[in-house]
Order: structure tokens, then sequence, then C-alpha cells
């Protein structure tokens, strides 16, 4: 689409706005101007003020200072159901679906006062939402049986059952395979061309560069940038872009965000962030780990059973040398979560056997893992890696408290001192150590658990579930570069992930996981490896 003109009415306008939190300023001076009938992205690190600027317009918050305006007309929307009323629709970035309803009760929770609901009008609209947008939604299927992807869809239709002039869509992608992305990006665009601003919070520079057209960027709470999105190449003026010189491509989105450029990124990143997607293709080969050497973690017939008996994780074999970064792959639910239960000891395998370095730990608890050797990041960092409540220096050093008590009691100079040198030796920024970690970014946040986990003596091996999921991309930028660090210090590294760009460029071999069970093994370096795993996902041959 063409840029606004100066005479258009824009669908969304902020004008000087900020948001306080007590001392903390989380939008300072913001403009905006979002047109109708574009995607408009919405970029910037985590705390950079992307999610309350998305409260802000959605009515969760009222802005500090500021005005917005919709159509040109002033807006203050006191509530979302308000938000709702005047034609905003959001996507949020976790499901707000009910499992155990079906799709056709979950659109109309919420939706008036009325004993009787309009079931002919739910219908008529569904059906104008198919034809008009390609979307369709099965109103009988249980919510909770649906695949990932089709809930996703689910939660797209009811923001645009009534017919919103605006559409926020926050992180939609962060837990959808190849195909559903695609579907979803396809959408993006429909949606914007039938006339609807779609206002797109992302951290993935390449669906960035496939569906949008504006950008801005947020760092520090502050607009630092923005403008026409480059559509090809790395910045550089095509006939799509209208010939534009000065449109953004991924390096100048890079710069904007994290305040250097993209060879300041570790080269295995920097090829992840290619708008292309052949991230593996760009990758330097690295050396391959000692086949010599004996197997770190070893997987043999692991099962583990649902309560009514399926088999979640079904016959799984895998071995993981030292030195050797092995990734899983697949679209959620597929068993990967059940799996990374079951090799931290949080979850009794139904039969199989886990080795670490030769010793059966497939019964051990966690903290014997851990005194192997084990360390792992799970994936709901929230409430399996940390305890919120309690304070970062706890959190840094957890499970390793004992080792810092003097007649029964904490020597808490000891805890603090030690809990400052992992803070500085992995980036995490807390001004008080001694505050909440709840108090941290959510990258912060992920850089104590990899502190605490990375820093074990002995380390032999690291289980990490999701480890970029939500970060921006400096913060994925540092966990990539400390997990390939590890790996290259001779520790095992089993990744599992839904980001396919990230595992095909910082692993030496991708499995895909798939309905329990996991596929031979996809050597990154292959010229068509991604194809390969992408294909897999969809079930061929796993």
């Amino acid at each position: 689409m063409p840029p606004p003109r100066p005479g258009d009415t824009p669908a969304l306008e902020l004008r000087g706005v900020t948001r306080r939190f007590g001392a903390h300023t989380a939008l300072d001076d913001v403009d905006l101007t979002v047109a109708a009938g574009e995607v408009h992205c919405v970029l910037g690190e985590n705390g950079a003020g992307k999610s309350t600027l998305c409260h802000l317009v959605f009515g969760t918050l009222p802005p500090t200072r500021g005005e917005l305006l919709l159509d040109g007309a002033p807006y203050a929307p006191a509530s979302p159901a308000e938000a709702i009323r005047l034609g905003i629709g959001m996507v949020h970035q976790h499901f707000s679906l009910v499992p155990t309803l079906t799709v056709r009760e979950n659109l109309l929770l919420g939706r008036g006062r009325r004993l009787r609901p309009d079931l002919a009008g739910l219908t008529t609209r569904l059906a104008e939402i198919e034809d008009d947008l390609g979307l369709r939604v099965d109103p009988a299927a249980v919510t909770g049986e649906l695949s990932i992807g089709a809930r996703q869809q689910v939660e797209i239709v009811r923001a645009l059952l009534d017919r919103p002039r605006l559409l926020l869509l926050d992180e939609p992608t962060g837990v959808l395979g190849p195909e559903d992305v695609e579907r979803l990006l396809g959408t993006c665009r429909r949606v914007a061309a039938a006339g609807t601003a779609v206002v797109l919070v992302t951290h993935k520079l390449a669906e960035v560069r496939r569906v949008g057209d504006r950008a801005t960027v947020l760092r520090g709470g502050r607009v630092v940038g923005g403008g026409r999105i480059a559509r090809a190449g790395d910045g550089d003026a095509t006939a799509e872009d209208g010939g534009d010189p000065d449109a953004l491509g991924t390096a100048d989105l890079v710069t904007l965000m994290i305040g250097r450029d993209v060879g300041g990124l570790d080269p295995v990143l920097a090829a992840s962030v290619d708008v292309e997607g052949k991230a593996a293709a760009r990758r330097p080969a690295p050396p391959r780990p000692d086949a010599s050497l004996p197997v770190a973690l070893d997987v043999r017939g692991l099962v583990v059973e649902g309560a009514d008996g399926e088999r979640l994780v079904d016959d799984v074999d895998l071995a993981v040398r030292p030195g050797e970064v092995v990734g899983i792959a697949g679209v959620e639910g597929n068993g990967q979560s059940e799996l990374v239960a079951a090799l931290s000891g949080a979850r009794a395998p139904a039969a199989g056997q886990v080795l670490l370095d030769g010793h059966d730990i497939t019964r051990a608890t966690p903290g014997r893992r851990t005194a192997l050797g084990l360390g792992v990041v799970p994936e709901d960092r929230h409430h399996e890696a940390v305890v919120p409540a309690l304070s970062v220096t706890t959190n840094l050093l957890l499970g390793r408290l004992g080792a810092y008590r003097r007649f029964g009691l904490l020597d808490r100079r000891a805890l603090r001192a030690d809990a400052r040198d992992l803070a500085a030796r992995f980036d995490v920024r807390a001004a008080d150590l001694d505050a909440p970690l709840s108090s941290l970014s959510g990258g912060n946040q992920q850089k104590a658990v990899l502190a605490r986990e990375l820093s074990l003596d002995p380390l032999r091996c690291v289980v990490a579930a999701q480890p970029t999921r939500g970060l921006d991309l400096g913060a994925v930028d540092d966990v990539v570069t400390r997990l390939r660090d590890a790996a290259a210090s001779g520790v095992a590294v089993l990744v599992v992930s839904s980001e396919l760009s990230e595992l095909l460029a910082m692993c030496d071999r991708v499995h895909v996981a798939y309905r329990g069970r996991l596929s031979d093994a996809v050597p990154t370096d292959a010229p068509d490896a991604r194809d390969q795993v992408a294909h897999l996902m969809t079930g061929a041959a796993v």
C-alpha cells in the first residue's frame, strides 16, 4: 500500500503519550500514526513499552499524559469492553479461550446480556468472515481439542466479529509452526486489504519484512525510529517499495531495536534473522563434535503416558554428545513438554531409561540430577524455573543455598557476592539484587535462569526448552551465544524450540517431534535442511 498522504485521517494516532508506573516511565512522549488498511509493526526489546502501548489502546490502562485519537476523534476507553464497542479488536499473546467450551460458546462469551444468545447472527457473521477473509472455524468443535493454529484462528475470528476498525495482534506467532505462521501472515494482509488497520507486535523480523507496511521502533519507552518497511533485499529500494530509498531493511530494524548493527550480533543469530530464513545456508560450518566421545545424555525407549494411558512420549531414543547442540523442533503439543519434564525429573516415565554420563537418572530426583551436572531451563520460566516473589539473589543460587549455610544460618555476604558475580557475568540487569525477581523484565529473568543453570559445577548437559520465547533480539542473541559457548566448552546441549530459524542456526542436527515420536535427525548444514524439517513438522515420516 502507498504511504499515508498528509490529508488522510489516521485510523489510530498517539500524540505525546506517556505512561508512568511510580518512578518508572514505561512510555515516554510517544507519537504513533497507524493508517487504515495497513499492517503497522511495533518493534522493540523487552521492556521497550510495546505491551504497555497495547494496553493503552485496548483500554486496560489510561495514559499518564498525552492523547489518543481514533479516526481523528479523541479516544479514551475506560475498559476493554468500551474499546471493543468503539471498534478495537485484540488478540493476546496467550490464548484466552476456555478449552472445555465449544468454539461457538467461546465466541458468544461476554457478548451482550440477553438471556438468549444471537445464534443466527453469529452464524451469519461467521459466514461473512469466511467469505471475505477465508477464515473458517468449526463452531461445534471443543476448543481444547483443536490444534494450536486452529485455536489461534478462533482468537482472530472472535476479535473480528464486531468488524473492528483496528486489530491489535500481540506476538501472535509465538507458538505456531511454519504452516500456521504462513496462514496467519496471509490473514493479516487480507484483513488490512479489507480496510482494517492492523498493529502487529512481534520480535520476528522475517515476519515484519514479509507482511509489514510500516514500522515504529521503541527503545527504553521512546520512539527511536520507523518508517516504510522494505519487502525485499536488506534495505535496498525495490519496485514493491515504490522505489523508496529510505525503506527499512533487516539491518536497519536491528540497529534501531538494539542500538547496534547486525555486525554486532553473534554471526549465527545474524543469519537467523535473515528475511528469507536461510540461516542454515549462511551458517559457518561448526567443528564437528568428536563422535568417539561417550554420549553425555542417552535416552533409550522413553515412554511418558497421560492420565488416560495415551502415550505422550512414545518410545523415544535420543543421544547428545559433549560439545554438540541438538535441537528438537515441532508444533507445540507433540510431546516436547512431557519429554523435558521426564528429563528434568518433574515427571516419571512409564518405561525407558535416561542416562547422564553413564549414570542412570531415570528415577533420580531433580536435586540428584543437578548434582550430577544436568542443567534445565524449563519452558515456563515464570512458574517452573524461578520463584518470582523471592529475591534475584536467591533465584540466581536456587538449589545451591545449602552451600552457604554456616552453623544453620545463611552466609548472606557470600551469597550476595556470588550473586553479583553471576549477574555481572551473564548481564542480568537488576538495579537491586535483593528486589523480587518479578521486578525484572522477561529477558533478564531468562538470563538469571541461564546464569544459574550454566554455572553449575559440574555441568555435563543442558536441556533448554523454548529458551528464547518472548525475548527481544538482544536477549535472544545473548541466550544463543551462552548456549553455543557452553557447547564449545564441552557441554552437551539439547534445545527444544518452536523457533525453526534459531534451531537451524545454532544446532548441529535437528529432530522433529510429532505425536510423541521423534524423527531421524536432519543435519543443519544440509542445503534443504529447512524444507526437510518443515515437512517433518507436518507429520511426514515421523
